[in-house]
């Protein structure tokens, strides 16, 4: 951010943002395909440092039900 930028205190917009051809929800849409959100209680949270350990866990829980005979999954 350059030192000549303006600087205000209150949560008005700047007249240099124009959103007046802006459209709600444009990309919503796209970010929803993609995504599965699932909230963790913090319990769990606290084992898990990011989403690659989280999906590590998850992969490894998948296989070990996968590989015991006469189990069936859903």
């Amino acid at each position: 951010m350059s030192n000549d930028s303006k600087k205000t205190n209150n949560d008005e917009m700047l007249p240099e943002y124009d959103f007046s051809k802006g459209v709600k929800g444009k990309y919503a849409d796209r970010l929803a395909e993609g995504t599965n959100l699932v909230f963790l209680q913090p319990d769990v949270a606290k084992e898990f440092p990011d989403s690659q350990s989280v999906n590590e866990a998850l992969r490894s829980y998948l296989k070990s039900r996968k590989s015991k005979p006469g189990r069936e999954i859903a």
